[in-house]
């Protein structure tokens, strides 16, 4: 019996040393994929039951609201299921997270393979017309003649936001032999696929060169609305814009000014302010323009990709190692 109650006894201790942590909106896949260590123990929440967990919960996988970090006085990670993490830092009610002492990791880089397949895909079907072949395709008609499609070998391509969307997407710019121009803060190491990256503040001198702008960059306060009505007008005749990444990072009215006027030839958006695009926003009617509801980051490969990043954090984080993709909370990326 003294030997029953000393291994209780430890069991209970070690149960009680394990680290809590909060798994918003789980589901059956995702649990068994994290694959939590002993030490570790996760709890499914949703919006509704979060609250009642999280006083001394020590990470919180998912987007906790204001109110929720608040009352966690044990929070010491947070990892959010997506790229962007302004929905997490910009809280409605104070900065509560950023304020926090809890570290926030995010999916960048994990969610880059299919955004940068989806921008060049959306710049294939415009600059090859394939917009208009798929749109006639019900008249069954045979119609090659006065086909004038674009080269994009040779041209260039204007990244704005060389992070692990942006990076991508010059990859793949640079496989169909474009010039690559990158825009951002940070310094960048050698990049063989990218001529030259300038910071953002020299935005309008590298717009005028590109044969196609892609938008790849976080939303912060920094990044809101740089490519404002000025830019567009900045643009070259008939260029292309895609936008990838968040819709509040380029005017709406804008690009809506840009089509109507055919200053571009055309426009790929995944991302829209506001969003979802309403019906009857001038964006629809326009034949040269593609927009898709958001749906970039989706592929047969990106949540396998995101469980890994997460499992892996997991682990690091229970046994005090550095976590992987570290936001810097003050930048918001």
């Amino acid at each position: 019996m003294r030997r029953f109650i000393i291994v209780l006894a430890l069991v209970t201790a070690a149960f009680g040393q394990q680290k809590k942590i909060l798994v918003l909106n789980s589901t059956p896949e995702l649990l068994k994929g994290l694959d939590p260590p002993p030490s570790v123990r996760l709890v499914p929440v949703t919006r509704e039951t979060a609250m009642k967990e999280i006083a001394d919960a020590d990470a919180f996988i998912g987007d906790p609201s204001a109110e929720q970090v608040r009352a966690a006085k044990n929070l010491r990670w947070v990892q959010t299921m997506s790229a962007g993490v302004e929905r997490v830092l910009h809280l409605s009610g104070g900065n509560d997270l950023r304020d926090s002492k809890a570290v926030l990791t995010n999916n960048k880089v994990v969610q880059g393979p299919e955004i940068a397949d989806h921008a060049m895909a959306m710049l294939l079907m415009m600059s090859r017309r394939l917009n208009q072949y798929y749109g006639e395709r019900t008249k069954e008609q045979w119609r090659g003649g006065n086909f004038q499609g674009i080269e994009l070998n040779g041209k260039t391509a204007v990244v704005i936001g060389v992070g692990g969307i942006g990076t991508q997407i010059a990859v793949r710019a640079a496989a169909f032999g474009m010039e690559v121009i990158g825009v951002d803060p940070e310094p960048k190491a050698y990049l063989p696929f990218v001529k030259r990256v300038v910071h953002p503040d020299q935005l309008d001198t590298v717009i005028p060169l590109a044969d196609v702008v892609f938008i790849s960059a976080p939303h912060t306060p920094m990044t809101n609305k740089m490519m404002g009505p000025k830019q567009f007008e900045l643009m070259k005749q008939n260029s292309y814009f895609i936008a990838v990444s968040r819709g509040a990072i380029y005017d709406m009215g804008g690009l809506v000014k840009a089509l109507d006027s055919r200053k571009l030839a055309g426009a790929g958006v995944d991302v829209t302010d506001p969003e979802p695009l309403p019906p009857g926003h001038a964006l629809w009617k326009f034949d040269n323009a593609i927009v898709t509801p958001h749906i970039a980051g989706r592929s047969d490969m990106d949540r396998a990709r995101m469980i890994s990043t997460i499992r892996d954090n997991i682990r690091r984080f229970d046994e005090g190692r550095p976590l992987l993709n570290v936001v810097d909370k003050a930048k918001g990326y």
